[in-house]
């Protein structure tokens, strides 16, 4: 039986604010694991950190009065910089790929447009997530705060529909249902958004778009799947067949976590396929 081909869809490196493990030593990580193919996806969000090149005096940011962390995007030159000399050296055993996850808002669309049309020919992959939003970001609690639980789930999905409807230079959605990660509250009925959820997902499916199943789900300790069962049947059921899988991984143990687990799911859904991207075309391989 041949072996299916594995990709981790969405890495991060010290390129990311948030991560401070070399590229080097994920790409060594996702050969041992045996992987076929790895896509880094670095941070960019707009409105609450600047490019790296933008003279801003301030270089950190303090949240919750406690916690210091950069308030710069992926250094973009370095950043394909280093993809390349990566390439040359692990480019025989393994693929590698170039991506971005743009942590968008309805107010940043401007600024990510102009990243795009600069970078465009050195993408491989584009995520579109949500981070913050209104520059309230969710896993501090700044955006839920003084919300109730359906007003800041109601809100999230809604600015989620207006991206999508306005915005087309992505790939996939990352971890879609993100504010379950952040809903302190507990898991938000899927019914009381499913409306949205619906027109989200036709949207993405009408633009030729997909979503990400990421795999970061265990590691954060939720209930069901990263985006949720109850969506991944959504998606097949209205179509959608262009979907990834993707670690999230931040530090080297992650890469590739929980992969055998997501194909046994999707199949299980009924996906028989599943995608890696070349120049942002979605390139299909048998689950």
């Amino acid at each position: 039986m041949t072996k299916p081909w594995m990709a981790d869809y969405h890495v991060h490196s010290n390129f990311s604010e948030d991560c401070d493990q070399p590229m080097e030593d994920q790409i060594r990580q996702a050969i041992s694991l045996g992987l076929d193919e790895i896509c880094f996806c670095e941070h960019v969000d707009y409105g609450i950190k600047f490019d790296w090149d933008e003279g801003q005096e301030i270089r950190y940011r303090i949240i919750n009065e406690t916690i210091m962390v950069p308030n710069t995007n992926c250094h973009y030159p370095n950043y394909f910089k280093e993809l390349q000399r990566m390439k040359q050296l692990y480019g025989n055993s393994i693929t590698i790929k170039q991506g971005l996850e743009f942590g968008i808002q309805t107010s940043t669309i401007d600024d990510f447009n102009k990243l795009f049309h600069k970078y465009e020919d050195q993408l491989d992959f584009i995520l579109l997530s949500i981070h913050q939003i209104g520059n309230k970001e969710l896993w501090t609690q700044d955006f839920q705060k003084n919300r109730t639980q359906d007003e800041y789930n109601r809100m999230y999905y809604e600015e989620l529909l207006k991206l999508v409807q306005t915005y087309d230079d992505f790939s996939v959605l990352a971890h879609m249902d993100l504010i379950v990660r952040y809903d302190n509250e507990g898991v938000y009925p899927f019914e009381k958004v499913k409306d949205l959820i619906t027109e989200i997902l036709k949207t993405v499916i009408a633009k030729g778009k997909g979503i990400e199943f990421n795999t970061s789900s265990w590691r954060y300790g939720l209930s069901d799947t990263h985006p949720s069962g109850n969506i991944l049947k959504l998606y097949k059921e209205l179509g959608g067949t262009i979907i990834t899988i993707g670690s999230d991984a931040h530090k080297t143990t992650q890469v590739g976590e929980h992969f055998t687990d997501a194909i046994r799911i999707l199949k299980e859904l009924g996906f028989t396929e599943y995608c890696t991207f070349e120049k942002r075309k979605p390139v299909f391989h048998k689950l």
